[in-house]
């Protein structure tokens, strides 16, 4: 996780940045550096406005059971190494999925999602 600075209140005053031609913005280094921020932000909206922070890597909890489930399946060397990467790739997508479905839920405009329907297990493939 990165290093947050603690900004006081002269930093944290309001700065107006351009947009470019192509929709892009620079970030002020102040606050780039006050985040931490390194090579990737997350981007949300959140009503009228964009929530830019830096960008939150799973930081491998998924990892053991991943692998206990493909080493299960008789996976082993590249195969396994392939396998790993993709699963982990899922999970990301799902995780967004899951937030989403919950929100809905909470609103009571959707039933759950089963295990199975989020993460897209062999079993829905076949």
């Amino acid at each position: 996780m990165p290093h947050v600075v603690h900004m006081d209140k002269k930093s944290l005053k309001k700065k107006r940045i351009a947009v470019s031609e192509k929709r892009q913005i620079t970030i002020p280094i102040d606050y780039y550096k006050a985040l931490g921020i390194e090579d990737e932000v997350d981007c949300q909206l959140h009503g009228d406005a964009i929530i830019i922070r830096p960008a939150q890597e799973l930081s491998g909890e998924f990892d053991e059971q991943i692998l206990a489930e493909l080493i299960a399946k008789g996976y082993s060397g590249q195969d396994l190494l392939s396998k790993f990467k993709e699963a982990r790739r899922k999970i990301g997508p799902a995780v967004k999925r899951m937030l989403n479905e919950a929100e809905l839920a909470a609103e009571d405009k959707t039933e759950y999602s089963a295990y199975e329907d989020l993460f897209e297990t062999e079993n829905n493939n076949e």
